[in-house]
């Protein structure tokens, strides 16, 4: 029988599988970097964040952990960039003219990114808000701003004719806390809703009932007159 000789070149298929668990080469990095994130978004749209390592990840993705840092250089800093691609995921809101129409529409966005990603206010709360890293807690804070400066530039476009004055800040806290319970709080829900309830209908109910609710209060009334 012949004998292996240990200076034989390796094969490729297991060069490539050397590569995959240690520092990356030629071109197929990048393809690395994206199976980590995917691996990332898939186990954030399924699991509570404290659960999505990067040991997690790296089994999810087919890789070492070393790769994972290597490209990512923390989980805080994994955490967030798949967090944004998952809010870039959803489709964007239409650009409506009309701030009535405009904020309709951004309450229901909001509703769908809910429903396409449980845990995200969660992850927002325990994970990023919390980060140990000063310049990742900036990025979440500006990132998380974006929607408040939406209000803003709504508040301002509607010049008090078609919106009554509101606090953006109170209007976000207050969408978010309402399109996030319905997904956080559902073992709650189905509890209270009555037996045999069908909860994707429910949810659509719920959603027309937060928006006609949200929309009817911000409305510009005249003042009563004497």
């Amino acid at each position: 029988m012949a004998k292996t000789d240990p200076n034989a070149a390796v094969a490729p298929a297991e060069q490539t599988d050397r590569r995959r668990k240690g520092r990356p080469a030629g071109s197929g990095g990048g393809e690395i970097r994206e199976s980590v994130l995917t691996a990332a978004l898939a186990l954030l749209r399924t699991l509570p964040p404290n659960r999505v390592s990067i040991a997690a990840v790296a089994r999810e993705a087919g890789v070492d952990p070393k790769l994972v840092r290597y490209y990512f250089g923390s989980r805080e800093k994994l955490l967030l960039e798949a967090a944004q691609q998952l809010a870039e995921s959803e489709e964007p809101a239409n650009a409506h003219d009309h701030p009535v129409a405009a904020l309709e529409e951004f309450i229901h966005r909001t509703f769908r990114f809910a429903r396409s990603a449980k845990y995200m206010q969660r992850l927002m709360v325990e994970e990023l808000s919390a980060a140990r890293s000063a310049p990742i807690r900036d990025q979440v804070r500006e990132w998380s701003r974006a929607p408040i400066e939406f209000y803003e530039r709504l508040e301002r476009g509607a010049k008090g004719e078609e919106l009554a004055d509101f606090n953006p800040l109170f209007l976000h806290l207050a969408i978010i806390g309402i399109s996030d319970f319905f997904i956080s709080g559902q073992p709650l829900i189905r509890l209270l809703a009555p037996p045999d309830t069908d909860m994707a209908q429910l949810e659509q109910e719920y959603e027309r009932f937060v928006t006609r609710l949200l929309l009817d209060g911000l409305r510009r009334r005249e003042p009563a007159q004497d």
